[in-house]
């Protein structure tokens, strides 16, 4: 009897809990919790697509199989390469050379076909995907107003904030880039039910845009907004008809909504393979061309990967011209997903894994580690 009155009294306890939430606008803290802490885990996975609704980019009617050398694998990695890729949880590495796999490794039962969460990696992708809706005709230039497509936008700057601002971190939106706080906006990004609210009244433009640079995962949803008002189609859709499937996709990739049927987070959670990831590395490797037909502007590329307000971030890209000898720029994603392109030695790494090392100047030292390596022995 005792165990019964618990268990109402717990029951009561619970439901007041939930309904509160509700009431505060908190509900997407019931979704955080589940798909973390009731799941062993303290923060977002690269596995949680399965906590998410998510929609399908479809692959290509005609995929392209990468070639393969003789030698692949052949080449020893190094102590310190290998020793840093195990540490840091890796799930996949893969290096391309002039289009053809040089090396491949899986570790933990993960395999060229495994999707995982790109992370902040799909901020690349929805820039590469807003420039094509420039080409398409979609959307004028980089230089519109992003009020011209989201009129509800707030703030003292709401005029002044132009797509441009949004490729390269200037936007001047009120958005704290913290990932521990559950309060905290990113949280409520990832885990709650409406973006587009979330984004058009709580997200004002509260500093003057194209000043000053600042991370912030917000500007890279406004910009997939803004892709998705301008082209009549979800971001999904337009990826598979315009990028995905044009670059031979061999599988198809899932990008995470906000709720069924809902819109994708742009900023981040476009799931694939490192094999498929590698396509876009390749893609702009190739200044944006794909077996002779071009997908993304040459011109494009070349001013994405330079530098805009700081030396180490350009269109969506983060930069590295000064510790390598060479320049490399490449897709980042939190956990250290990586899609590095090494231009000068016609090179494309890709590295998927669970955890990523601390910053030794704007890049993971793993970062470092990776392409010192890779240009030691390819």
């Amino acid at each position: 009897m005792k165990f019964l009155r618990f268990l109402a009294v717990l029951s009561l306890i619970l439901g007041l809990v939930v309904l509160g939430l509700f009431i505060s606008g908190n509900q997407y803290l019931l979704k955080g919790v589940w798909a973390t802490y009731l799941h062993g885990e303290n923060s977002a996975t690269i596995d949680d697509a399965r906590f998410f609704e998510t929609r399908t980019v479809r692959a290509s009617a005609t995929p392209q199989a990468w070639p393969v050398s003789e030698d692949r694998n052949n080449k020893n990695l190094s102590s310190e390469l290998r020793t840093t890729l195990e540490q840091t949880g890796s799930v996949a590495f893969l290096v391309l050379k002039e289009g053809v796999i040089q090396y491949e490794e899986y570790w933990d039962g993960y395999s060229d076909t495994s999707r995982t969460n790109s992370f902040s990696m799909a901020k690349s992708i929805t820039t590469l995907l807003a420039q094509i809706a420039i080409q398409q005709g979609f959307i004028k230039s980089w230089d519109d107003n992003v009020s011209e497509y989201l009129p509800e936008i707030e703030g003292a700057y709401r005029n002044e904030l132009k797509l441009i601002h949004l490729a390269t971190m200037t936007a001047g939106l009120q958005w704290n880039e913290h990932y521990k706080n559950p309060f905290d906006i990113t949280a409520r990004a990832y885990y709650g039910p409406d973006i587009e609210k979330l984004m058009l009244s709580e997200v004002p433009v509260v500093n003057p845009p194209g000043k000053a640079w600042e991370y912030q995962s917000g500007a890279s949803q406004l910009l997939g907004l803004v892709i998705r008002k301008a082209s009549g189609s979800s971001l999904s859709q337009f990826a598979s008809q315009y990028l995905w499937s044009p670059i031979g996709a061999e599988r198809d990739a899932q990008w995470h909504l906000d709720h069924k049927n809902g819109t994708e987070l742009s900023y981040c959670c476009f799931n694939s393979n490192a094999r498929d990831f590698a396509r876009l590395g390749q893609l702009v490797l190739n200044k944006g061309s794909w077996n002779g037909q071009s997908i993304i502007d040459s011109s494009f590329v070349e001013l994405a990967t330079r530098p805009f307000a700081e030396n180490y971030y350009g269109y969506s890209f983060w930069l590295d011209n000064d510790d390598h000898l060479t320049p490399v720029y490449y897709m980042r994603g939190i956990l250290g997903q990586y899609i590095i392109i090494i231009p000068e030695k016609s090179l494309v790494v890709v590295r998927l894994g669970h955890q990523r090392m601390e910053k030794q100047d704007e890049h993971p030292l793993d970062f470092h580690i990776i392409v010192s390596e890779v240009l030691k022995y390819f």
